[in-house]
């Protein structure tokens, strides 16, 4: 079911886009300063079979954004983040830490001889 509805959900994303592209600009944003109607915000803009399409296609992209996000709510109720990717939780007080793996054989040796200033250029 949720794989219908979010390929339900990016048919409608397309196609919301591509009738907002083909929508006629009248300058300004939402249709502001464009003159005297034929805006989205003006009657007779609205009544438009773009305007109407792209109203139409906008609230089915944001019932199927609600929808999905109510299934993946109710799938992930049980589980968890840790619990995917396998950690275990903390250790309890009376319970000791696991020990550190020693890596002081990974490090090159340290030279003592040598001193850590740079040789002066006299």
């Amino acid at each position: 079911m949720e794989n219908v509805i979010l390929v339900i959900h990016l048919i409608l994303a397309l196609g919301l886009i591509g009738i907002v592209l083909l929508q006629r600009s009248e300058g300004g944003g939402l249709g502001i300063g464009g003159g005297g109607g034929g805006g989205v915000m003006s009657a007779r803009g609205a009544a438009t079979a773009l305007g109407k399409l792209t109203w139409g296609f906008a609230i089915a992209f944001l019932i199927t954004s609600i929808s999905l996000t109510i299934i993946s709510a109710k799938n992930s109720a049980d589980s968890s983040v840790v619990d995917a990717l396998g950690l275990e939780a903390p250790a309890a007080e009376g319970e000791t830490a696991p020990a550190v793996p020693d890596v002081s054989n990974l490090l090159p040796p340290v030279n003592t001889d040598e001193s850590l200033t740079p040789p002066r250029a006299d």
